[in-house]
């Protein structure tokens, strides 16, 4: 079986992904700010390399834990949902289907707990 990484088209495709889904963060208020002191080339690369290893592909994310990176930002409910539909929006803008967009988003809600509330 075929992991959503190859099924996506590997990094190369989801580096497009990320990057759409970066261009509507950036335009919505209620998260962007977060972004603001952030070097959003590195960000972009970044998140590709985490996202690819969530779908199954290799792990290549050099990044801290969850609960550290996000240690001080405060982050609540709304800022959370709002990542999420940006990402679900972006993969469905994409051409991916809903349940594989619906398979990958479940990887990002086990973060939920790690990522709030810090």
């Amino acid at each position: 079986m075929s992991t959503l990484y190859e099924k996506f088209g590997g990094e190369e495709s989801i580096a497009k992904v990320v990057d759409y889904f970066y261009d509507l963060v950036m335009a919505d208020e209620t998260v962007n700010k977060f972004f603001e002191h952030t070097d959003m080339k590195k960000q972009r690369t970044h998140q590709t390399k985490f996202i690819s290893y969530a779908l199954g592909g290799p792990n290549q994310y050099t990044g801290g834990a969850m609960s550290k990176v996000h240690t001080g930002m405060n982050l609540q409910p709304v800022h959370f949902d709002a990542i999420v539909k940006h990402l679900r929006e972006a993969l469905l803008h994409f051409g991916i289907s809903e349940a594989d967009a619906g398979q990958a988003l479940e990887k990002v809600e086990a973060l939920r707990g790690d990522i709030i509330y810090k």
